[in-house]
């Protein structure tokens, strides 16, 4: 957990790193890996969300949950899976949902990397997660962390649109300044829930309305044929 975060994330989050709940959660992974639990994903891409999107260029965020716990999907994005792994079935949702709103073709891998290199803050609460076990990671000092990512980005990035699915994303509404950004919320897209209001919620049109509306470039939600 050295890594340091880019500098424009590193201003305003580097001193969390030297918190209490910081240190209890560096020692809580370190007794992990020395149980020889797998964690998900490697260690390499916990921040990978702060690399690929400068807080400078934060446009929109995605708030997910935990990482996937399965071999070889998560890496660092919420949603995203590598190139390869089959997509998970919130994501085809979300493709179904952008195919409906914006006519994006849908594309035959899970990689968001795209999206996240064009101001996309793709979000998870929880950066780590164990193997094959949902929410194992939940209350141990992430979400303390990626809280203070959120209340970041409300007051130093421009105008931005935070996409909220799910209840445990709509909880994170209370951090953000409705009067400066856009908050479009929605059940989650899994197929437990989609069909009651993710479908033809048309956040991505609305997020790229705003997003003009404000000045600043829309997101090109048309991922790449080949990831």
């Amino acid at each position: 957990m050295s890594k340091v975060l880019p500098d424009t994330w590193h201003q305003y989050l580097g001193d969390e790193f030297q918190a209490p709940y910081m240190q209890a959660l560096r020692d809580f992974l370190a007794a992990e890996k020395a149980a020889h639990k797998v964690i998900y994903p490697h260690s390499s891409h916990w921040f990978r969300a702060f690399e690929l999107t400068p807080l400078d260029e934060v446009r929109v965020v995605v708030l997910g949950q935990d990482p996937y716990h399965g071999p070889d999907q998560a890496h660092g994005l919420c949603f995203s899976v590598r190139p390869g792994i089959q997509i998970p079935p919130s994501l085809q949702n979300v493709y179904k949902e952008l195919e409906q709103d914006l006519g994006c073709e849908p594309v035959g891998h899970g990689f968001l990397e795209s999206w996240a290199r064009q101001g996309v803050l793709l979000l998870n609460t929880s950066l780590t997660v164990e193997q094959g076990n949902a929410g194992s990671h939940r209350g141990k000092g992430w979400e303390t962390f990626t809280d203070r990512a959120i209340a970041t980005v409300n007051a130093h990035a421009g105008p931005t649109v935070f996409l909220l699915w799910g209840g445990h994303a709509r909880k994170k509404k209370a951090l953000i300044d409705t009067r400066r950004h856009l908050v479009l919320e929605s059940p989650h897209p899994s197929p437990l829930s989609a069909y009651r209001g993710f479908f033809g919620c048309r956040h991505f049109s609305r997020a790229n309305a705003f997003l003009a509306e404000q000045g600043r470039s829309p997101v090109d939600w048309q991922l790449p044929a080949q990831p």
